[in-house]
């Protein structure tokens, strides 16, 4: 059993000052507001709830900022893609590993406590899968086993290159048939089974890389799970399916689909006005990833018209070009500042703090997209706890929402003092505890691939 005490906290119900929280087995057993420190309390002034971050490509943190140099034609999304393959044909198992593990590692240093792994890198070079075609997956499922940071797994189905295209060869060691991916499905729940807290879900990759009958055959391998895809990120991937099938990609989901609270649709950045109210309507959730979505020149996401429909959302580090809660929730609100030209677009209203209401947004919709039914400070909760270094210049002072206003938008990336993740305290200081070994490890690693 672990006791805590908060000089300030973010309840369910609101800040509360003097709070005492009990941890036993990884669970809040637990919470007690307005009341002293007690002998052997371990003592801390501000404290949050762990986010998650719903949508990461964990290999591709190897290769962030290998893709900044302009070729001679126009660089978009499709040409980064190049970069991309040629990056994810040389990794062995080994690499992913090495890559996920400071990943996640980084992840929990910046207040993600659990994360969603769309993770579609199967197979080995040539295509063929591993005498264990879970594999790679096994080697994520490590990762976060020797990071501690909570995992919800989700094998993504990947079939061809584009609406029925045949597959680009970059793509080989994505690609799965209905049967191999079932299989696939297997491996990976046995490979998650002994993680502690992990769930498994699937990740039909896209409209450009899934058939009708090929969703509609895994679907069911979900078992009751969160599915993510993603949808309608490019103008170019929109026009494609309007060519294919007569339907932009959320029309197409929103018709032909059983999106519900369970699915995930990933950027969704390219909506009309009725794709975004009939969206918010099935209570599935926005998967935004603010960062990379300006990394690739995707676009802007209507954030402001989906909350005003009733839409939920939570944020992914996707690209993992740059990991941190602040700096996604952030991201998200200039993006709006900047397309209307004005300030405090996502507050929610006259008087409400916008650090507040990005964030309440994101841990609630993470929570949903990964299959977390409660979150938070309250008895019988997974402890994932984040607390944050009152010291800070960009927090002296400040008290209630403003703390969160403070570190959101003015304290970069070291306003973080300790996490906890399933009740077990992986960072203090700033520091996780295997952030030298892992650092370590992943630059032998990329030095090998970049060369």
């Amino acid at each position: 059993m672990t006791r805590l005490h908060f000089a300030s906290a973010l309840l369910p119900s609101g800040w509360a000052n003097d709070v005492q929280v009990v941890v036993t087995a990884g669970t809040i057993a637990a919470v007690t507001p307005g009341v002293a420190p007690t002998a052997g309390d371990e003592r801390h002034q501000i404290a949050l709830p762990g986010l998650a971050s719903l949508h990461s490509h964990a290999f591709q943190r190897g290769m962030a900022g290998l893709a900044e140099l302009r070729g001679d034609s126009t660089d978009t999304f499709w040409t980064w893609r190049e970069t991309m393959y040629r990056f994810a044909l040389a990794m062995t198992p080994d690499d992913v590993a090495a890559v996920a593990t400071l990943l996640y590692v980084e992840m929990l240093e910046q207040g993600f406590t659990r994360v969603g792994e769309f993770h579609y890198l199967h197979h080995d070079r040539d295509g063929l899968h591993y005498a264990d075609i879970a594999e790679m997956a096994a080697r994520i499922v490590q990762a976060a086993e020797a990071s501690g940071i909570g995992l919800t797994l989700l094998p993504s189905f990947y079939a061809h290159g584009s609406f029925g295209a045949a597959p680009h060869a970059g793509q080989r060691r994505f690609i799965c048939s209905v049967d191999q991916f079932a299989a696939l499905m297997a491996a990976s729940r046995k490979a998650i089974s002994k993680l502690p807290g992990a769930n498994i879900g699937i990740a039909p990759h896209s409209l450009r890389a899934v058939a009708p009958d090929e969703l509609a055959a895994i679907i069911p391998l979900a078992d009751g799970g969160p599915v993510h895809i993603h949808a309608a990120e490019q103008v170019r991937e929109v026009d494609d399916c309007l060519a294919w099938s007569g339907r932009r990609p959320v029309q197409w989901l929103l018709e032909h689909a059983p999106v519900d609270q369970r699915w995930c649709l990933i950027h969704a950045t390219h909506t009309t006005d009725d794709e975004v109210a009939a969206f918010a309507k099935t209570g599935a959730v926005a998967g935004l990833c603010p960062i990379t979505e300006a990394s690739l020149g995707d676009g802007i996401f209507p954030a402001r018209e989906f909350l005003d429909a009733g839409g939920r959302f939570g944020v992914g580090t996707d690209s993992n070009v740059l990991v941190g809660v602040a700096d996604e929730l952030r991201q998200l609100e200039y993006g709006q500042r900047l397309k209307l030209r004005e300030r405090n677009v996502l507050s929610g209203g006259a008087g409400a703090s916008t650090g507040r209401t990005l964030f309440a947004h994101a841990l609630a919709g993470g929570a949903q997209a990964l299959a977390q039914p409660t979150v938070g400070f309250a008895p019988g909760v997974r402890a994932d706890i984040v607390t944050l270094d009152a010291a800070h210049p960009s927090l002296a002072g400040r008290s209630h929402d403003a703390i969160i206003d403070g570190w959101i938008f003015a304290t970069g990336s070291n306003a973080i003092d300790c996490v906890w993740a399933g009740g077990h305290k992986l960072v203090e200081g700033g520091r996780h505890r295997l952030r030298q070994t892992a650092r370590e490890r992943f630059n032998a690693s990329v030095r090998r691939l970049v060369a």
